[in-house]
């Protein structure tokens, strides 16, 4: 399978390298006719925060990965960037990272499956711009199934593996429902993002967004729609709060003892869940001492995701032979590929060869009894003929093009005179 591939990761490349090489859907769409035309007959761009990846089939047996290379650097203008900032992949290999990829073992967050999703996109852009036929739309299929596969068969996605998830799996232990919860989030960087989507997620009934800097958190709670309360009093409203998390990076405390005591006594009593993800630490871990007060730092999220972390990577091996099985599938399908011209022509044989003698006797029978002749000729070539297509697939499953292959279908083409006849 004469399939290439280029890939630049957070394995290969520092950030700013990859930020200056990401691609946006606006500008795949406009590069691909270029790629279609002097680079590849059919493929795909993948393009994240933390990869781009170039994949298909070259227009000619001359080009290779560095022509794909080239095609970036020209289009980046990048003057920094260097062949070793790429791996490059061909035929069993590139068909294994894609498969890699979208079971989430290639990703910075291992079991990742996002990247199941943003494969999926770049799939069905190639689709909707002509980029992509029959062979490729069969690696597409297989590397969706891979991915589901990974996540429905094994554990590989399963628990927190970031603070920021971390944290509001911690939440759901101690209540039962978000529904009428109310969240206060304390900044608005990535790790507080990363927070919001996830208490989104679990369906909070509200959730709040603080931030020393008004106009962030604005644009924050503009993003997800979710409430912003002015930094200079929020401290004011914490009574109001059944979940607090907080992730600035300010160098003193945010949160004293003495604002947790006083929220608690207008709380009465009611419990409420305090996650500290920021360093140094934004509220005083002497707030774990007040009654009701479920209180974790840092410190203790990364115990729990360093746990998750060592399950998921328990789970590798099972996600390769996953990979290992539709990697089966796929060269075992593609194979039969080479025969098909050959159980067509034996077919097309014996098909003129029965019109052949059914005409001979078309007017001299009744219609009624040409029809059962007719039927009956038809099961007993479809007969006639399973065992000897069956073999010639099983043969091209279990050896491709080489050398068995090729001689079974030889045998047949000689034994018949089939090479001048034609494919209907």
């Amino acid at each position: 399978m004469n399939i290439i591939g280029i890939s630049i990761n957070h394995n290969t490349a520092p950030i700013e390298i990859r930020e200056a090489l990401h691609f946006n859907e606006e500008e795949i769409k406009s590069v691909i006719p270029e790629v279609r035309e002097n680079y590849l007959s059919e493929g795909f761009i993948l393009s994240t925060c933390n990869r781009t990846e170039i994949f298909g089939f070259p227009v000619n047996e001359i080009l290779n990965a560095n022509d794909l290379i080239s095609f970036v650097q020209k289009q980046k203008n990048i003057s920094t960037l260097q062949n070793d900032h790429f791996n490059k992949y061909f035929s069993c290999s590139a068909v294994r990272h894609i498969f890699n990829v979208a079971a989430g073992l290639d990703s910075l967050m291992l079991g990742d499956s996002q990247i199941l999703g943003q494969a999926k996109n770049s799939f069905q852009l190639s689709e909707d711009l002509g980029f992509s036929n029959s062979l490729l739309r069969r690696i597409f299929d297989i590397t969706s199934k891979v991915g589901k596969r990974a996540i429905n068969e094994t554990g590989i996605g399963e628990g927190a593996v970031t603070i920021s998830y971390a944290a509001v799996q911690l939440i759901e232990k101690i209540f039962a429902s978000f529904e009428n919860k109310k969240a206060l989030v304390i900044g608005a960087g990535e790790t507080s993002e990363l927070a919001v989507t996830h208490l989104l997620d679990k369906e909070v009934g509200e959730i709040t967004v603080t931030n020393r800097t008004l106009s962030k958190a604005e644009r924050l709670a503009d993003k997800y729609k979710v409430k912003v309360l002015p930094f200079e009093n929020f401290r004011d409203f914490l009574h109001n709060f059944d979940i607090i998390i907080s992730a600035t990076s300010a160098s003193g405390l945010v949160l004293e003892y003495s604002d947790i005591v006083s929220a608690m006594k207008k709380r009465k009593g009611t419990p409420v869940v305090i996650t500290d993800i920021a360093i140094p630490r934004d509220i005083s871990a002497d707030s774990r001492k007040i009654d009701n007060v479920f209180y974790n730092d840092i410190d203790s999220l990364n115990v729990i995701v360093e746990q998750n972390l060592q399950k998921r990577k328990a789970q590798i091996p099972f996600v390769k032979r996953i990979i290992d099985e539709e990697m089966v599938n796929l060269f075992s399908w593609y194979n039969t590929l080479s025969v098909v011209p050959t159980i067509k022509q034996l077919r097309n044989y014996f098909e003129d060869m029965r019109q052949d003698e059914l005409h001979k006797i078309k007017y001299r029978i009744s219609d009624d009894d040409y029809k059962k002749v007719e039927d009956m000729t038809r099961r007993l070539l479809g007969r006639l003929l399973h065992f000897p297509t069956m073999k010639l697939r099983e043969v091209a499953e279990n050896h491709g093009n080489d050398l068995e292959s090729g001689d079974y279908s030889c045998m047949v083409k000689e034994l018949f005179k089939l090479e001048n006849i034609e494919n209907k």
